[in-house]
C-alpha cells in the first residue's frame, strides 16, 4: 500500500501476478501427462476427432488464437515463421483483457502446458504464445 500526496488516502497497489515457473507445448492429441499441471487449448478451433473428455482441458482461450486470416496466411511455412510471430503478437497485444485473464490463470500453477492441434510440433500458435508470455514476464507486463 503506498499513501496519496495529496489526499492522505491510502491506495492499494494493485496485485502481483506470481511468475510461471514453466510452461510447456504439447499436442492435444497425445495423452496427458501427470506433469502437465494446468492444461491450456490455444487454438481457435475445436481440435478433429478428439472429444472433451480425452482433451482433459482446465481452460480453452480460442480468443487468443492467431485470427483465421492469419492463419491461413502463414499456413506452417518455415519462410514466413518471423513474419507469422510478428504479426500474431500485434493481434495478442490488441486483446489486453484477455491475455490478462490468461496470465491470471497461469499465475495460479508453477507449471502450464499450451494445448495445440496443428502437425507442425515446433513453429506454432503455442510455441509463439508461449514466446510471447514470457517476453511480458521480462518487460514487467504479466
Amino acid at each position: 500500500m503506498r499513501r496519496g500526496q495529496e489526499t492522505g488516502w491510502v491506495i492499494a497497489s494493485p496485485p502481483k501476478r506470481a511468475t510461471v515457473m514453466e510452461i510447456r507445448i504439447r499436442r492435444i492429441y497425445e495423452e496427458p501427462a501427470e506433469g502437465d499441471g494446468l492444461r491450456v487449448l490455444v487454438d481457435r478451433l475445436w481440435p478433429r476427432g478428439l472429444s472433451r473428455e480425452r482433451a482433459v482441458l482446465d481452460l480453452w482461450v480460442r480468443d487468443l488464437a492467431p485470427s483465421d486470416d492469419l492463419r491461413r496466411w502463414y499456413g506452417h511455412d518455415p519462410d514466413k515463421w518471423d513474419g507469422f510471430r510478428r504479426r500474431y503478437f500485434t493481434e495478442l497485444d490488441g486483446q489486453p483483457q484477455a491475455v490478462a485473464e490468461l496470465e491470471d490463470a497461469l499465475a495460479d500453477s508453477p507449471v502450464v502446458t499450451l494445448l495445440f492441434g496443428s502437425r507442425e510440433e515446433k513453429l506454432n500458435n503455442a510455441t509463439a504464445l508461449r514466446e510471447y508470455l514470457h517476453q511480458r514476464q521480462g518487460e514487467g507486463k504479466s
